[in-house]
């Protein structure tokens, strides 16, 4: 009787998730809400701009994208502001900028954007995981202006938070997974929302290529690999 061969390994490849930015798709809780309760404030801003503050994953660029929707707001990456292009960004009344401490900052082009945004009336969205005064700016002028901006934090989730976002991520990635999946990651698992976004996306990867289900042994299985010196 020949043996039966063995099943192949399917690849994974890197096909685009489905992260849905939309409104009803946000997540509030105790973290982001005094954050997520600043930006749907607007037009209502205290000033013509808001800082956006939180770790890598944490929802800013989804955050930002419901207020870009609202406004109307272009959005670009800070590394790609020039003072040439001011003009026509603050025509539109309305701008998101990403990542200001991502990496090399045109000072000059930014102070600039905030000072022609304001003589407009319009308003300005900047995100980025740290607090200006880590930056590295080396304008005064500029820092003082952003340590004044009114801003928000989001900081790390809570347990509900942790476990409703688990389940989001999973349904992004059409995963169905049961109750005892969502705790035995949110019970070894760091809390912080990159984390989340790394485990979901380390078991999709597995299951797909050993041809399981996401289940309580294959989590038990992917944290042993991460964390080994834990018990189960």
């Amino acid at each position: 009787m020949s043996e039966i061969p063995p099943r192949p390994r399917q690849l994974a490849f890197d096909l685009p998730v489905d992260s849905r930015h939309g409104v009803e798709d946000f997540l509030v809780g105790p973290s982001n809400e005094a954050a997520y309760g600043l930006v749907e404030r607007w037009p209502q801003w205290p000033d013509a701009w808001l800082r956006l503050t939180g770790p890598e994953g944490a929802g800013k660029t989804h955050l930002a994208a419901i207020w870009a929707r609202a406004a109307h707001a272009w959005t670009i990456r800070a590394t790609e502001l020039t003072e040439a292009k001011v003009p026509h960004l603050v025509s539109g009344g309305a701008l998101v900028v990403e990542d200001c401490d991502a990496g090399p900052l045109d000072e000059a082009a930014l102070f600039h954007l905030m000072n022609a945004m304001k003589a407009r009336g319009g308003h300005l969205l900047l995100t980025a995981r740290t607090e200006p005064d880590r930056w590295g700016l080396r304008v005064p002028d500029l820092l003082s202006r952003l340590r004044l901006a009114p801003g928000a934090t989001i900081e790390p989730p809570d347990d509900g938070l942790l476990r409703a976002l688990l389940v989001k991520l999973f349904i992004d990635r059409q995963l169905v997974v049961d109750t005892a999946v969502i705790e035995a990651l949110a019970l070894r698992m760091e809390r912080s929302f990159a984390a989340a976004r790394q485990v979901v996306d380390r078991l999709d990867r597995v299951a797909l290529e050993r041809g399981r289900r996401v289940t309580r042994p294959l989590v038990q299985e992917v944290l042993s690999e991460w964390f080994p010196d834990e018990p189960g």
